[in-house]
């Protein structure tokens, strides 16, 4: 299914008949319907950051429903794609945070490739529609897998933006973890909060406290 240790981590979730049934109706909203991202990018963020390697999440609701722009890691888009006003937010927050110049390019690829799993709760959307693949069991699967990661031995920093991802909380029990929350990037929310939080500052602090090299959150 991905090609990395998480096929072996979600064996079971795969054998499930939510989610045998769930993959039958995505594949046909495909043939009848475009849907974002592409189907070889539905599975990106978990075969860019394995299990293994996993340090930090960050928690996505679902895709960007505009022509062009999901990529199958939250919040990223790609090369060459306008950045959406939550993304351009997030980086204004990451120069005040770090210094870091705010980037042209909203790929995220890089942060992915560090064990930064860019992980949206819904894995598909209706183009032009948002939350259009809501509650077809993508929650499902993805509240499993918050569970597995929350299982790791290894500390690991849940990024919490927005009262969605939040309400994810209560999966996240292993006192090892630290959770970084704060109001959502977007333009409705961000000066609620999210503006001054330095989660990335932070996520560095807490994995260097804990042996663990710090993300390179520069984005090039």
């Amino acid at each position: 299914m991905i090609g990395n240790d998480w096929d072996t981590i979600l064996e079971e979730e795969f054998k499930k008949k939510y989610f045998y049934n769930l993959l039958k109706f995505v594949q046909l909203e495909y043939a009848n319907k475009t849907i974002f991202p592409k189907k070889n990018e539905v599975f990106k963020a978990f075969r860019y950051t394995p299990y293994k390697d996993l340090k930090v999440v960050i928690l996505g609701q679902d895709p960007y429903h505009g022509e062009g722009e999901a990529e199958g890691l939250c919040f990223s888009v790609p090369n060459g794609i306008r950045k959406p006003p939550s993304l351009n937010n997030i980086f204004k927050e990451l120069h005040d945070d770090l210094g870091y110049p705010i980037p042209k390019s909203g790929s995220l690829d890089s942060w992915a490739k560090q064990g930064v799993l860019l992980l949206n709760t819904v894995l598909t959307v209706v183009k032009d529609h948002a939350a259009s693949h809501k509650d077809i069991g993508w929650e499902i699967f993805t509240d499993e897998v918050i569970k597995k990661i929350n299982e790791k031995e290894e500390p690991v920093v849940f990024i919490l933006w927005g009262n969605f991802a939040r309400s994810k909380k209560k999966f996240i029990t292993n006192k090892k973890h630290y959770i970084v929350e704060s109001a959502h990037p977007s333009p409705l929310s961000a000066y609620n909060g999210f503006f001054g939080s330095k989660p990335f500052s932070k996520t560095n602090t807490y994995l260097l406290k804990n042996n663990i090299d710090p993300i390179d959150w520069e984005v090039k």
